[in-house]
């Protein structure tokens, strides 16, 4: 259903894996050039192994200087930026009889600070092309999650930052919008550091309490980031799509 992605530049965190790679497949797929940026080149070189038209770049976006340079580098490489998707994010649990400071602070480093930092690093070319910003947030931006509340807190500040950015960027002609999966399959479950017997509890769980009966695959969460950057989409800004199989109604 993309119709006006060929030529275009789009720049996706968190591609080496999980729903950020299948963003930069299907962005090549629809004719853009994609830069993919991650933390492990290894995962960075399978994602680009996918198709020709990704270009990828190791970098942490919550080192100082990191958005900048991610911003240069592809502005370098093709003389524009068209769609920024901030994708990178963690999953934390952290029931709150153990919270502690340091990981709050990483967690919302990762997820609220450092996409906040690569959209303003991206801004004047995104001015410059009209372009659009696709956050990736979670059913869990807008749903309470026990024993993760400081992860879905994260989520929600990055769902509230799509709508006013939205609201601030209108009148440049950049577009904000975010999709909120529920949970995909991908490697968040072991990065969190769950044992394989959890994460197949957690799978099953989670299936379980889903309206259509199951997790989701990160292809079809790609699909709908794809459709809010396409230019064909251009009087869609400030809202959060839920990619969650009914999911957020229970």
């Amino acid at each position: 259903m993309t119709t006006g992605l060929a030529g275009l530049v789009a720049l996706v965190t968190g591609a080496g894996s999980g729903i950020g790679r299948a963003v930069a497949v299907q962005f090549a797929e629809a004719g853009a050039s994609v830069l993919g940026v991650g933390r492990r080149a290894d995962r960075l070189a399978a994602t680009a192994a996918l198709h020709p038209g990704i270009a990828t770049l190791v970098a942490d976006v919550r080192e100082p200087g990191a958005p900048e340079e991610i911003v240069r580098t592809a502005t370098e490489r093709w003389g524009r930026l068209d769609v920024l998707v901030n994708n990178a994010g963690v999953f934390v649990g952290m029931p709150l009889e153990r919270v502690e400071a340091a990981a709050v602070t990483d967690l919302l480093a990762t997820n609220v600070t450092a996409p906040s930092l690569l959209a303003g690093a991206a801004l004047a070319p995104l001015r410059a092309a009209k372009g659009a910003i696709v956050n990736v947030s979670s059913t869990f931006g807008h749903r309470p999650a026990p024993g993760a509340a400081h992860y879905a807190a994260s989520k929600a500040a990055l769902e509230s930052l799509t709508r006013s950015w939205a609201l601030e960027l209108a009148p440049d002609g950049v577009r904000v919008n975010a999709v909120a999966p529920g949970p995909t399959e991908s490697e968040a479950l072991l990065a969190a550091g769950l044992t394989d017997q959890q994460i197949d509890q957690v799978k099953a769980d989670e299936a379980a309490r889903i309206p259509l009966g199951r997790r989701g695959e990160p292809a079809e969460v790609a699909r709908w980031i794809v459709q809010l950057a396409d230019p064909a989409g251009a009087w869609v800004t400030g809202q959060v799509l839920a990619v969650d199989g009914g999911l957020a109604l229970t």
